[in-house]
């Protein structure tokens, strides 16, 4: 009796961790490149009950050689396995910002952040007043040479993450260099956007505000093989989060339901108990 109650905390204890993560998620439903997490519960080990005599001995029925005939299954709960961050591609949406950098395929852009290169997804950028493309925290993009310093109103960024600037227009917020390069006098072409992935993203860490550290399990960061498929670079664009508004509502129904039906065992065998111990025990 005392092991069900135990089950049913373990299972209240459980869907309490999944509603902290589906409230994150729809809490970031609208943010740039936000990546959901999902989570995975895994049982304790199942009991097997076995049927004995009053004396607690296995017993054989006549002509057969079954000395403890099998009952059943018992289940002892569930915990939280794993809690992993699910990295399909949200949709793109164009806002003709310069700034705003897309990535469309697997892959992560890196940012110099205080506590070192991290990995990003979000593109969400600004020049600052020194001419570096920068995030809201002001940390700025890196590419192969180090953090990206372009012109105002004077840059292009290929597909392929090469960043070009005309030479011959220079920093001139005014004069308008058009996206077709072949109208440039002068291009240059100033560095590449690190584009960069991991062997297993699964196990990467999420440290929050759209930044992502690598873990003995992910591997080290490294640029993209040969054989592997570069993501598309693109400029003027943003990911969106990859979180379907519906199917978290649903799982927070979900769990708010199996979150109740735990509680309800946890008193049904309380009042079991106190039958048992007020009323049995007396008689």
């Amino acid at each position: 009796m005392l092991r069900g109650i135990y089950t049913g905390a373990a299972g209240m204890t459980a869907m309490q961790q999944k509603m902290d993560v589906t409230a994150n998620n729809l809490a970031n439903v609208d943010k740039t490149a936000f990546k959901k997490d999902s989570v995975i519960f895994k049982n304790f080990p199942e009991l097997l009950l076995h049927r004995m005599n009053d004396d607690g001995v296995g017993w054989t029925p006549m002509g057969s050689f079954d000395i403890s005939p099998l009952v059943g299954k018992l289940g002892t709960g569930v915990e939280v396995n794993e809690i992993y961050t699910r990295f399909e591609q949200g949709s793109l949406k164009e806002t003709t910002n310069d700034a705003d950098i897309a990535l469309n395929g697997e892959g992560f852009m890196v940012v110099q952040t205080d506590r070192g290169a991290r990995l990003t997804r979000s593109g969400a950028f600004i020049l600052d007043r020194n001419g570096f493309l920068v995030n809201s925290q002001g940390f700025p993009l890196l590419g192969e040479n180090g953090p990206i310093k372009v012109n105002q109103n004077n840059y292009l960024i290929k597909t392929d993450g090469q960043v070009w600037i005309n030479a011959a227009i220079g920093n001139d917020p005014e004069n308008a260099y058009g996206k077709d390069m072949n109208n440039w006098e002068n291009p240059v072409l100033l560095d590449t956007i690190q584009i960069r992935t991991v062997d297993y993203p699964r196990h990467i860490h999420k440290e929050g505000d759209s930044f992502y550290n690598v873990t003995p399990e992910s591997g080290d960061m490294r640029p993209f093989e040969q054989n592997e498929k570069f993501p598309e670079v693109l400029q003027g664009f943003l990911e969106t989060s990859n979180v379907n508004l519906v199917s978290e509502m649903v799982n927070m129904i979900e769990v708010q339901r199996v979150y109740e039906m735990n509680q309800k065992s946890i008193q049904s065998h309380d009042a079991a108990l106190d039958k048992l111990i007020n009323q049995v025990a007396r008689a």
